[in-house]
């Protein structure tokens, strides 16, 4: 139902789109988007050609970064960092929830429907969590793939993706060639290998209660373990 200002002009709903990006590295920050538009925006996002982030270019993604936050009513952007990351408790679908609730309550302008990317196999009850932590009323459409489905979420999604390249490119300039950050990353298991034989830990970038590196320490301790087993007969060889 639309709505007049005291202008006279009629205004549509507002409606945001909620995403993060960056839930399952084991290097770096997560982020969580909020846009919100007025819903006559809708069609200009589609314009602009934003969908799912996944799809796009790093490049393309940039470029829409800015044109996306100019058509934008409101926007909220968190990074959590791998230390909060790390301390939280609970789950971390019930972290997410939580963050998502803290990016939406810092709205300027409360939106009257929220679309949002469900971080539950359950989407109502993802929506449910949601609504319960919120200090306003809106109506909540929670999905699976919903930066595939909506376009603020796709908007939302391209903002938090773009914000985490670039906390990973400064942490590049800093730790050398990291990789995406993901366990499945050939080039970050061997940054976090290297590092832990250099320091005999990890860097303060890593979200320490990850898997990933508890088995790194113990893939290092085996082999150093090898390595002395090896020297000691060698010795008694000689």
């Amino acid at each position: 139902m639309a709505r007049s200002s005291s202008g006279g002009e009629t205004l549509g709903r507002k409606i945001a789109g909620i995403d993060e990006a960056g839930r399952g590295p084991v290097i770096g920050p997560m982020v969580i988007a909020t846009v919100v538009v007025d819903e006559r925006k809708i069609p200009k996002l589609e314009e602009l050609g934003v969908k799912d982030s996944k799809k796009l270019t790093p490049k393309r993604r940039e470029r829409l970064f800015d044109k996306i936050l100019g058509l934008a009513d409101d926007y909220t952007v968190l990074v959590l960092s791998p230390e909060e990351i790390s301390s939280r408790e609970g789950t971390l679908n019930e972290f997410e929830v939580e963050n998502f609730a803290k990016a939406l309550n810092s709205l300027k302008i409360k939106p009257d429907v929220i679309y949002a990317d469900a971080a539950d196999v359950d989407e109502k009850r993802f929506a449910r969590e949601l609504e319960a932590r919120l200090n306003f009323k809106a109506e909540i459409i929670s999905k699976h793939r919903a930066d595939a489905l909506f376009p603020v979420v796709s908007a939302s999604s391209i903002v938090a993706k773009v914000t985490r390249d670039r906390e990973i490119e400064k942490l590049k300039e800093e730790y050398g060639e990291i990789g995406s950050g993901y366990p499945s990353d050939p080039r970050t298991r061997a940054f976090l290998e290297t590092y832990y034989r250099q320091h005999g830990d990890f860097p303060p970038i890593v979200r320490r209660n990850w898997k990933t590196l508890r088995k790194i320490a113990e893939k290092l301790a085996k082999e150093k373990k090898r390595r002395g087993q090896v020297s000691l007969d060698e010795f008694l060889k000689g």
